[in-house]
């Protein structure tokens, strides 16, 4: 017979500390550390531990008994069940001071290498409607959060267009308002919703593989274009028409939209990178600017989702990259992804070479240079160990600066070999997860010295902080 698991205990009057990691908060109680979501440091809670391991535990707060003077409301009425946005409780102010605090204690407790005074963090100048991309799903199955589970409402659809719930593949969590983008989001989100409603057309089912309506992105821009893709699920002739006819719907009733797109996914998961995309009304693509500099984004291009900031990232790396630069440098951009920075810096460079995993995006790059008449730039696609050797490095020339901007998992060990024996006078690298920064960081002290630290917040109300370093050669 299985020995029943021993319940865990409830917490009463605990004080919460500080902010931690992973948008969660800080409490001790004698030697347990206790993580918990929600809760701003300065409330008092009473709290259930939901996990209990040997060095720390994690937590629900069951009880506000005391709120913290510092807690604000917050403004959207998805909050605590939404897995975006978890810091909206937390002033902005002190969600900035966190985040320096986050970048700081990464390079220092895994970089530990010599570190200047930090540059105060770049807050976003907006902290709602930022984003110029929002993705939905749509699912047959909708969420229900454990207070409409206890007080057994029922629901006369279940068919809900949101974002997908935590924990789980098939359930969407409906969204009424999304405060991140626009309200554009909002119009289009609801309006496609009650078209589906009025004609019966069905939602996605992630467990039979069936279901119409899928998935839905926005894109929007900052010289007017509007982007909106749609993804089906079509497997018959009847469902063909059912799509085109929403489309033609949406077309019609929001004149706004300049690229409206859709794509027929068969697969087993919501991307569609490997997909045609088809063009059902206006240009496959929007243009955002920065600078004087405009971007062609099609539906599978990268862009910083935060427009203002990524300009604010970019104008960062650009002051560090040529801080020091003599005369006609020449740039490795690596991680250059559709060449935005590659872009935005090379008419103060001899050269740029850029270089990318993602064969679509390097098209981009070359497009927008094309585009912008900014000569001075060569691209390349494939892996980021493979292309730079030593052998390309003789072909290209040793570069004056490298700019890197790696995904999340940071660097790979042969590249960073690379990088030291081409001993660049410079090296700028941005960073969206300061821990893996500060690995390569530890990494590259053998031959360069952190000059300059310059953290950038891309998202507010999120604990995700970008970090820009300089570091130039010893």
């Amino acid at each position: 017979m299985a020995r029943k698991k021993k319940a865990l205990p409830l917490l009463e009057g605990v004080k919460i500390g500080a902010v931690a990691a992973e948008g969660k908060a800080l409490a001790r109680v004698d030697d347990m550390v206790i993580f918990v979501p929600f809760a701003v440091p300065g409330d008092v809670v009473d709290l259930q531990l939901t996990k209990k391991k040997h060095s720390y535990a994690e937590a629900q707060v069951v009880k506000m008994v005391e709120p913290s003077p510092d807690r604000v409301i917050p403004f959207c009425p998805h909050f605590g069940v939404c897995g975006g946005c978890k810091w909206q409780m937390l002033p902005y102010q002190l969600q900035l001071a966190a985040k320096q605090k986050q970048v700081m204690d990464a390079l220092t407790r895994i970089g530990k290498v010599q570190l200047p005074e930090c540059s105060p963090i770049l807050g976003s100048k907006k902290t709602q409607e930022y984003r110029n991309k929002l993705e939905f799903g749509f699912a047959n199955r909708r969420w229900l959060t454990k207070e409409q589970i206890v007080s057994g409402e029922q629901f006369e659809r279940q068919e809900s267009v949101g974002y997908h719930a935590n924990g789980t593949f098939d359930k969407i969590l409906p969204i009424e308002e999304c405060h991140l983008m626009e309200p554009i989001n909002d119009r289009l989100r609801l309006a496609i919703r009650d078209y589906a409603y009025d004609h019966g057309l069905t939602f996605f089912d992630a467990r039979e593989h069936t279901g119409l309506l899928r998935g839905m992105m926005i894109r929007l821009s900052n010289t007017g274009g509007l982007m909106l893709l749609i993804q089906f699920c079509i497997f018959t002739e009847e469902e063909q028409h059912q799509a085109e006819a929403l489309l033609e719907y949406i077309r019609d009733k929001f004149q706004e939209i300049t690229s409206l797109l859709y794509v027929n996914n068969q697969k087993f998961n919501d991307t569609f990178n490997d997909l045609p995309v088809h063009v059902f009304h206006g240009e496959d693509h929007i243009f955002l600017q920065m600078e004087d500099l405009r971007f062609k984004v099609g539906a599978k291009s990268f862009y910083q989702t935060n427009t203002e900031q990524a300009f604010e990232l970019y104008k960062v790396a650009r002051e560090f990259a040529f801080e020091y630069a003599g005369a006609n440098p020449l740039l490795y951009d690596l991680y250059t992804g559709t060449g935005t920075i590659a872009n935005f810096v090379a008419r103060q460079a001899r050269e740029v070479i850029g270089i990318e995993y993602v064969p679509e995006a390097i098209e981009d790059a070359k497009e927008n240079s094309r585009l912008n008449g900014i000569a001075n730039t060569l691209f390349y696609a494939g892996d980021m160990k493979n292309i730079l050797t030593e052998e390309f490095i003789a072909e290209h020339g040793h570069p004056d600066i490298i700019i890197t901007d790696p995904p999340r998992a940071g660097m790979h060990g042969d590249v960073i070999d690379v990088i030291l024996k081409a001993a660049p006078a410079c090296i700028v690298y941005v960073s969206c997860n300061p821990a893996t920064q500060a690995r390569d960081l530890a990494l590259l002290d053998v031959a360069y010295k952190v000059t300059r630290v310059q953290p950038v917040d891309m998202f507010p109300h999120t604990q995700h902080v970008e970090n820009v370093v300089q570091l130039l050669r010893r």
